[in-house]
């Protein structure tokens, strides 16, 4: 963008490149050689080169051994460490992309506009979920238990000293207002839709690309195919994949981690994805259907706003294995009385709306219309 002021970025964390990071690569093309703050950073990823050449700042966290492992286990600490970081703070306007509390690290008194992944639900409506079920040990439930309010009180006051906040998302825009009170726009994220092709055959078996955590549910997923002896891949790791394993019948296979190109393939090859989780976003479902792959949803969260019914999806409604199964069945029923060339376009045609062009060129376009005397629209 043209006639930009000094921009610093903020992310929550960089230790993957997964939907968050996609966003800030993509705001970070918008400004380069913004400087971003992070909570903690590993250098030298695979498929964080995005970001190799970025000037980043961690926080004191970073000098724990083991903090990019275990930083979500280090809660407690998020606090105190992103207010020592404020401390270096430079630059006259933040743009933050936020999962988390990373928001706070902004000075009071900047001009800050908060892309809002989703307020942490470990903190807000999945906190008694996340004690019950995260690999933080007895110890680290007790001290977790102990810290979730302070922590939230301290995201609840960070929210209050953002300017503008922006969701990826209808749903998320709802849970702003719930927990923090606070209007947002809406702007989807976006999905490089050019990694895929939408045009190759279609193979029978059903796919899942997750991280293997208790709220992902992909317990329906195994379930369902197990009782319908469909084939079903599960890409993915983390802390279900054990007790997914044992209740899984023979028709379901494992691919715990792939290379990025394998997955791609996946995605162009599986006669469908699916998706039983409740997302604030979700992009794999637009990457399946940048893949030609319809998809088959829970009827909750994102994928009421990246899956069209009928046309580049089929929707169920209990979150449970039976109501799955009825809707693979009905994608089975409906399936080969159309063109599979025609499901493969309308997939692909509706993930267009998700490339990153238009992604920043709608944020290129609501700053300059916030903030008129610092932005000027131009290309983004």
């Amino acid at each position: 963008m043209s006639g930009t002021p000094a921009v610093t970025l903020a992310h929550h964390w960089l230790v993957s490149f997964r939907g968050g990071e996609i966003v800030l690569a993509e705001l970070a093309k918008l400004f380069p050689g913004a400087p971003i703050h992070t909570l903690v950073a590993t250098r030298g990823a695979e498929r964080l080169r995005a970001f190799d050449a970025a000037e980043i700042h961690t926080s004191p966290l970073q000098l724990l051994p083991g903090a990019t492992r275990h930083y979500r286990k280090l809660l407690p600490l998020h606090p105190a460490a992103i207010a020592l970081a404020r401390r270096r703070w430079r630059g006259d306007f933040a743009l933050s992309s936020d999962a988390s509390m990373i928001k706070a690290v902004v000075p009071e008194g900047v001009p800050h506009v908060c892309y809002c992944h989703s307020p942490p639900r470990y903190l807000w409506d999945m906190r008694d979920d996340y004690a019950r079920t995260a690999e933080i040990g007895a110890v680290g439930r007790r001290v977790f238990n102990a810290a979730a309010g302070y922590c939230r009180d301290f995201d609840r006051r960070a929210a209050r000293h953002v300017t503008h906040f922006i969701a990826n998302s209808a749903f998320v825009q709802k849970r702003i207002a719930d927990c923090y009170g606070r209007d947002a726009a809406v702007i989807h994220p976006p999905c490089h839709v050019n990694d895929f092709n939408p045009a190759r055959p279609r193979e029978a078996f059903y796919l899942l690309v997750s991280q293997l955590t208790p709220y992902k549910r992909a317990d329906i997923a195994v379930r369902a195919c197990t009782q319908l002896r469909r084939r079903l891949v599960v890409v993915g790791v983390g802390a279900e994949l054990g007790r997914l394993r044992r209740m899984a019948g023979p028709t379901v296979e494992f691919r715990d981690k792939l290379p990025r190109a394998e997955v791609v393939g996946l995605f162009e090859r599986c006669a469908a994805f699916l998706y039983p989780q409740v997302e604030d976003f979700g992009i794999t479902a637009v990457e399946a259907q940048a893949a030609g792959a319809p998809v088959i949803a829970f009827r909750a969260g994102g994928a009421l706003e990246s899956v069209v019914e009928n046309e580049t999806g089929w929707f169920f409604d209990g979150q449970n294995p039976e109501a799955l199964a009825a809707a693979i069945e009905r994608f089975e029923a409906e399936a080969p009385g159309r063109d599979p060339a025609v499901v493969a376009a309308a997939c692909r045609a509706n993930a267009e709306r998700f490339r990153p062009e238009i992604f920043r060129e709608r944020i290129a376009s609501f700053l300059a219309g916030k903030f008129p005397g610092r932005f000027k629209e131009g290309a983004a």
